[in-house]
């Protein structure tokens, strides 16, 4: 008897840097669907600015300045540092669609997660003393819906879909600063960087997080 063979769709995000505006209408939609506490957001906003002036041998001046915005949120890594660490295994990637979501029943609110994910995803509730994260809207995306990031962005600098599809419109890219190197976790991430975007482990920046 042969077996049927049944393949991952991996999910991911598309972050589009060059439209993001950074006005935080994907966190705010995210913390009002989500009903997150004060000072919990599962999709945040960074801003990254840097340069200055210099001045030329001649008297005259020039400038380096820079400043971009990018949205992050969990990144369904395909080898998430969350999962790995979780002693409960409450933190777990889907079968059927890749996205890391955590078992609430499970979760004990150790923290471990949260100190293992280099982009900060997993954040304590202490209301409930749960871990909680940006799950991919997997209530909203199982039903055929987008994530409430991307229905919601005024510029469109957000895509959601499967990876290959979204690594073959958009390029490889998945890494700029501030962000920590791909190489760590695998993020199913695709980030087409603005003119002004800085490699990874850049330190001439600031970044702000909001």
């Amino acid at each position: 008897m042969q077996r049927e063979t049944i393949s991952m769709t991996q999910k991911g995000f598309y972050i589009d840097t060059t439209r993001c505006a950074g006005c935080r209408t994907c966190s705010v939609a995210c913390k009002d669907l989500k009903n997150t506490p004060a000072g919990m957001n599962f999709r945040r906003v960074t801003e990254f600015e840097g340069g200055g002036w210099q001045k030329n041998w001649d008297g005259t001046w020039r400038q380096d300045v820079f400043a971009y915005y990018i949205s992050i949120s969990c990144n369904e890594c395909s080898d998430p540092a969350c999962v790995k660490v979780c002693p409960t295994h409450a933190h777990h990637k889907r079968a059927e669609d890749g996205l890391v979501v955590i078992d609430q029943e499970k979760c004990i609110g150790c923290g471990a997660c949260a100190k293992a994910c280099p982009y900060g995803a997993p954040q304590l509730d202490q209301a409930i003393g749960k871990m909680r994260k940006c799950d991919g809207c997997v209530d909203r995306t199982s039903r055929g819906l987008q994530p409430v990031c991307v229905e919601s962005c005024p510029e469109r600098a957000i895509e959601f879909g499967d990876i290959d599809m979204l690594r073959k419109k958009h390029g490889e890219c998945a890494e700029i600063a501030p962000l920590p190197s791909a190489s760590l976790t695998k993020p199913n991430l695709v980030i087409k960087p603005c003119r002004t975007a800085k490699p990874v482990g850049f330190k001439g920046g600031t970044a702000h997080k909001f």
